[in-house]
C-alpha cells in the first residue's frame, strides 16, 4: 500500500498515534514520551557524520551554528568569538572542535534548510499540521549540558538519534501559552518535583510550549545527538498584528487619532474609550476569520522552502504518464462564488475554471492527462513546469 509523505513523517514522528489523537495532544498542555523499539529509527534523518561533513563547508556560519555550555556562569551561550574565525561569521573548525571537547554542545539551527532528509520529514509534518516545521540539531558531549532549565515558546518534538540523554521535565506550566514575545530572563522557578527520564536512540519526546525542562549527558556515555523539531503554530495575536496593518488602510476607525490633547480634561478618557470601541467594532466585521485562515495557510506556502516536484532536467509529462500533485509543494484551494477555485501556492494565486478544478482534484489521487480529456495535457504541462506535479 502506497503511503503519502505526510503519513510517512507522521509515523516516524508519532509511531502508531492516530492523527486525531495527535491533534488532541497538540491542543492540550501535557507532555508525552514515545518510547522507540528501533534504535535506528532516526538514522535516516541525520548522523554525526552528516554534521562533520556540514562543518567542512562554507555554510557553517553563525547564526546557524552556535554552541552552548550549561556549566558557564550567566548565559549558557558560548561567545561566538571562541569558535569563529576572527572578524568573520564563519566557523573556525579547530577552535569549535576544541570547545566541543571542553564540554560545549554544538547547535545547528534550521538544518532542514540544508539537509534533504530533514527537509522532506519536516515537509510531511507541515502537510499534517498546515503550519511551519523546523529542525534544530544538538550534539552534546559526555558529562555536559547545553541549556539549563527553560521552556520553549512553540511546541517541540525531540527525536533521539544516537547516544542517551537524561531529561528532567516539570508538569506545572508557570506561564500559559508563551510566545516569542514572552520575557524569560531566567526568572521562572520550576514548581514541584520533576519527572526524570532517559531518552535512548529511537525515542521521541513531545513538549508543549511552556513546559519547563532540562537535559544532560551522563559521564561515561556516548555523545548525544538529537533533533528538536519545532512545531511553529502561528499565534492568534501574531496573526492579528499582521491583519491590523492591512485593515488600517481599509478602516477609518483604525486610523483615528489618539486625542492626547484631551487627556487632561475630565472627559478625555471617555473620548479615548469611544474611539477604541469604534476600532474594536471594525475588527468584528464579517469575513475576518476567513482572512486570518487564508493568511495562515499562505504563510506556510510563502515562508517555507518551495521544494518543487521537479528537477533541473525534468521533462514535460507525456499524455499516458501517471501524474499526481507534488507532495512537497504547499497549496490551498479556495472555491470561487462563480465556480472554479483560486489555487494559492508559493508562486502566487491562479484562477482555475470548474474544469481545471476537476482536473486538479483528480490529480490529487493520480491520473494521466489522457484520462482527463481534451486540453488537460497543456494544463498538466503548466503545473509540472511550476513544480506542482510529479510522476506517480
Amino acid at each position: 500500500m502506497t503511503t503519502t509523505l505526510a503519513e510517512d513523517s507522521w509515523a516516524l514522528a508519532f509511531g502508531s498515534l492516530s492523527l486525531e489523537d495527535g491533534i488532541a495532544l497538540r491542543e492540550g498542555t501535557a507532555w508525552r514520551l514515545f518510547p522507540g523499539n528501533d534504535p535506528e529509527r532516526y538514522a535516516g534523518l541525520l548522523s554525526i557524520a552528516d554534521l562533520d561533513a556540514f562543518l567542512r563547508t562554507d555554510a557553517a556560519r553563525t547564526p546557524r551554528v552556535s554552541m552552548a555550555d550549561g556549566a558557564r556562569k550567566g548565559s549558557a551561550a558560548v561567545p561566538p568569538d571562541q569558535y569563529l574565525e576572527e572578524g568573520s561569521d564563519r566557523v573556525d573548525l579547530p577552535r569549535l572542535l576544541a570547545c566541543h571537547d571542553d564540554g560545549a554542545s554544538l547547535v545547528v539551527s534550521q538544518f532542514h534548510e540544508l539537509h534533504p532528509p530533514l527537509a522532506r520529514f519536516c515537509r510531511g509534518l507541515e502537510k499534517a499540521f498546515l503550519h511551519g516545521v523546523q529542525a534544530n540539531i544538538y550534539l552534546t558531549p559526555p558529562g555536559a549540558q547545553g541549556f539549563r532549565v527553560h521552556f520553549d515558546t512553540h511546541d517541540v518534538l525531540v527525536l533521539q538519534v544516537s547516544g542517551r540523554k537524561a531529561w528532567r521535565v516539570w508538569d506545572a506550566i508557570p506561564y500559559a501559552a508563551p510566545t516569542r514575545h514572552t520575557p524569560w530572563a531566567n526568572a521562572v522557578a520550576p514548581e514541584g518535583e520533576p519527572q526524570e527520564l532517559v531518552m535512548s536512540p529511537g525515542d521521541a519526546l513531545y513538549l508543549p510550549r511552556g513546559v519547563l525542562h532540562e537535559a544532560m549527558v551522563q559521564e561515561g556515555e556516548e555523545p548525544s545527538l538529537h533533533i528538536t523539531i519545532g512545531l511553529l503554530e502561528p499565534g492568534l495575536g501574531e496573526m492579528l498584528r499582521h491583519l491590523l496593518a492591512e485593515l488600517e488602510t481599509e478602516e477609518p476607525a483604525l486610523r483615528a487619532a489618539m486625542p492626547t490633547w484631551r487627556l487632561a480634561e475630565s472627559d478625555g478618557l471617555a473620548e479615548v474609550d469611544a474611539r477604541l470601541r469604534a476600532a474594536v467594532a471594525a475588527l468584528s466585521r464579517p469575513g475576518l476569520a476567513d482572512r486570518l485562515a487564508l493568511a495562515a495557510l499562505d504563510r506556510v506556502a510563502h515562508d517555507r522552502l518551495s521544494l518543487p516536484g521537479r528537477s533541473l532536467t525534468t521533462r514535460p509529462p507525456a499524455p499516458t504518464e501517471r501524474l499526481r500533485l507534488s507532495e512537497s509543494m504547499h497549496h490551498t484551494l479556495v472555491p470561487l462564488p462563480a465556480g472554479g477555485a483560486a489555487l494559492r501556492w508559493y508562486g502566487g494565486v491562479e484562477t482555475l475554471s470548474a474544469q481545471e478544478l476537476g482536473w486538479l482534484q483528480a490529480l490529487e489521487d493520480g491520473t494521466t492527462a489522457e484520462a482527463l480529456g481534451d486540453g488537460a495535457l497543456k494544463f498538466c504541462h503548466r503545473l509540472a513546469r511550476a513544480g506542482l506535479l510529479e510522476r506517480a
